[in-house]
């Protein structure tokens, strides 16, 4: 059902004793006489570059690119073929961006997403290139931005800000801290996120849970940026509450969790947020039935956090978020590469379409946990390079690729 049983490589002591030290820091909690951080709480002093991406990440990508390696290469020069490389791009920023449900109507919604894409995407030229044009178009594109936005209107400002708001930090943590040349504006930037995107976010949402997912996955990242420490741990527990209501594990009982608020406290209100589905499976998402696209966005935030984490030195892949996203890849990927569903998942009627989400947890939960995972394996493979879906997620081929660093 998911991928494969949580086989650890034989005659791997190295990969044992990572799997296991993870699982203890991540599930101690710092209790009297306990100097054991918890995986969810901000770190003493953050990491820099340190959104979703590190620089060693970074730095094994480079020289496997340089050297011309598979599957780096293709990976970069999709990259740099995209629009989002184009060095002539004229950004586009407004003051209020307005959208609604479905980005209906759409006043500035693509226009911001692509720009903060663009601007990771020219971050991510700046590093692997050293050619200092990509940089300053990655500074002139976030600039451009927080010199005029003031603010997010309409039913879909939350999620919005949550997509943009999960590109702008990538690519100032790039700059500003492996860049070498003037970021003058790189204060107004800061306020930008802190004033207009974070208050957005920060309390989450109870909407489909990729929304909180998502908007959590902003938050973490715009705190880093910002080394706001308040606002990291608050992001982080609402993550984690959401993640373990996101994602089914048979340990959880007869029923997924729920989050606080929400009011689903009886057999049905949940089935009716799970969209009908009343069989609850390990692996299984409160939106498997609803279609795999924005499956994929809520496991995507899943993997980002847990990487973000990570950076930080608090993993939370040895805790339940990281058995929820193995579990989910798997059980996703499955259907994905094509198997049947049976008449009790959704009815036998499954929308695919998962997207380019795969990278980051399956180089985590693989490649450096050992975990098998066969079905996400071969559902990774087989689509590399993975672009872009055009929201928050990029690349991943290229920066996490079976990455070790």
């Amino acid at each position: 059902m998911s991928s494969a049983p949580p086989r650890r490589h034989r005659g791997s002591r190295a990969v044992l004793l990572a799997t296991v030290t993870a699982a203890l820091v991540g599930t101690l909690l710092a209790g009297p006489g306990s100097t054991a951080p918890r995986a969810d709480a901000a770190p003493a002093a953050f990491t820099h570059p340190g959104v979703t991406v590190s620089q060693g990440q970074l730095d094994f990508a480079r020289a496997k690119v340089d050297a011309g390696a598979q599957p780096w290469k293709s990976a970069f020069d999709q990259m740099m073929a995209s629009r989002y490389a184009d060095l002539n791009r004229t950004p586009r920023p407004r003051a209020v961006v307005e959208c609604g449900s479905y980005s209906n109507p759409n006043y500035g919604c693509t226009d911001e997403r692509e720009d903060a894409i663009a601007a990771y995407t020219n971050a991510l030229a700046w590093y692997f290139t050293r050619d200092e044009r990509y940089a300053r178009k990655s500074i002139e594109l976030m600039d451009a931005w927080s010199a005029v936005i003031r603010d997010h209107s309409n039913s879909n400002a939350p999620l919005q800000t949550g997509w943009a708001g999960s590109f702008w930090p990538k690519a100032a943590e790039i700059i500003k801290y492996t860049y070498g040349g003037t970021w003058a504006g790189s204060g107004r930037f800061a306020a930008m996120l802190r004033d207009v995107y974070l208050p957005e976010i920060i309390n989450g949402s109870h909407s489909n849970g990729n929304w909180e997912l998502t908007m959590m996955e902003a938050a973490v990242g715009i705190s880093v940026f910002l080394e706001d420490k308040s606002s990291y741990d608050k992001a982080m527990a609402k993550f984690r509450t959401r993640t373990a209501a996101y994602v089914y594990l048979e340990s959880d009982g007869a029923l997924p969790r729920t989050v606080p608020g929400q009011n689903l406290n009886t057999r049905n209100k949940i089935i009716g947020y799970w969209q009908g589905q009343s069989t609850f499976v390990t692996g299984l998402t409160q939106e498997t039935c609803r279609d795999f696209t924005h499956t994929g966005y809520g496991i995507s935030s899943i993997s980002h956090v847990a990487e973000t984490s990570r950076i930080q030195g608090q993993d939370l892949y040895g805790t339940d978020v990281g058995e929820r996203l193995r579990h989910a890849l798997g059980f996703q990927a499955k259907y994905q590469q094509g198997a049947a569903a049976p008449s009790w998942l959704c009815g036998g009627d499954l929308d695919l379409g998962l997207g380019p989400v795969t990278e980051v947890g399956y180089n985590a939960m693989h490649n450096r946990l050992g975990f098998a995972m066969t079905n996400t394996q071969a559902l990774t493979e087989r689509t590399r390079p993975s672009g872009t879906n055009n929201l928050f997620v990029a690349w991943e081929t290229l920066t996490h690729g079976d990455n070790p660093a």
